[in-house]
């Protein structure tokens, strides 16, 4: 039986190189853009693209938080990527709007000499389990997400001397400050 992918437009982000980068490593799976938010929540894998402002974002899903959060308790799947990976938190400082709250924690401010921080990156390892972690990554962002519980962190980034989180997964929600 094939499963479907939807990547949600949510007005900005990149999709379409998304859905070709999606289309490229599976055959068993329709990867589908949608703006629809009810087709969203009934796809075996939700992907919520990089790109975009925080507010914007979270507004288009505002009044769906619930009906994502079942269909996650239901097994459906989530990749949030750069500003996809920060929806999966409570709230944002870049904004007003809630997150989805499938993670608990917040986003905040990046901590570096450069904002926004933009380049190919290391990526460290700190606790993988089935996941295939990159060594390196490409990252454009300003803020960066800080969860209340560290377990969820499986890869960070050093900047500045800092390290952040550059993957996040519990159970079925995983996301990827990275592009």
């Amino acid at each position: 039986m094939t499963k479907t992918i939807t990547v949600f437009d949510y007005g900005a982000g990149n999709l379409y190189s998304i859905a070709n980068a999606i289309e490229r490593v599976t055959t068993d799976r329709v990867v589908h853009v949608t703006d629809d938010v009810d087709e969203l929540v009934k796809a075996a894998v939700m992907v919520l693209p990089g790109v975009g402002a925080f507010d914007q974002a979270a507004s288009r899903l505002s009044g769906n938080r619930d009906s994502i959060r079942e269909a996650v308790a239901d097994g459906a799947a989530v990749l949030g990527i750069c500003l996809g990976m920060q929806l999966l938190f409570d709230r944002s400082d870049e904004g007003t709007e809630a997150g989805l709250g499938l993670l608990s924690g917040e986003v905040v401010v990046l901590d570096a000499t450069v904002v926004p921080h933009m380049g190919w990156n290391s990526i460290d390892a700190t606790n993988p389990g089935t996941l295939e972690v990159p060594r390196e990554a490409y990252f454009a962002h300003s803020y960066w997400c800080r969860p209340n519980d560290n377990d969820v962190v499986v890869a960070t980034t050093e900047l500045d001397g800092n390290a952040f989180p550059s993957i996040v997964r519990k159970g079925r929600v995983v996301g990827t400050q990275f592009h």
